[in-house]
């Protein structure tokens, strides 16, 4: 099984950039599917976004779509999150989450989808 660790997390003013990090180790890191989420006091787990193994295909929650990137290297076993533009409803700690697929295209966008967690990042956006 994968083992993840996110980086990255941090205090940061309203309409920062931010870039997260989750480094992989224990597996074959491209043979995963691999997606952000983020919790925030008191509300459910979200859906931030996703990458496919192949690195083609993305989604994204409509809360960060044109905001927040992902993106994936595969020869560092890492994948990032980039947002820009953070507004103070982006706070929350943010989880790295992996699944191992053979499908080179598939992006999964349910936390269900995941079988592997890391133990997040706290992102803390000011007003």
């Amino acid at each position: 099984q994968v083992q993840l660790v996110e980086s990255g997390g941090r205090l940061v003013q309203t309409g920062g950039s931010l870039r997260l990090s989750c480094a992989a180790s224990g597996r074959t890191f491209s043979g995963y599917a691999m997606g952000w989420f983020r919790q925030a006091p008191g509300k459910e787990r979200e859906f931030v976004g996703a990458i496919s193994r192949s690195r083609d295909n993305t989604v994204y929650g409509d809360s960060v779509k044109g905001r927040f990137t992902i993106s994936r290297d595969n020869a560092e076993n890492t994948v990032y999150l980039q947002m820009d533009s953070l507004k103070p409803e982006d706070t929350a700690v943010y989880y790295c989450a992996a699944r191992l697929t053979s499908r080179t295209n598939w992006v999964p966008a349910a936390a269900r989808d995941f079988y592997s967690w890391g133990q997040g990042t706290q992102v803390t956006v000011s007003s």
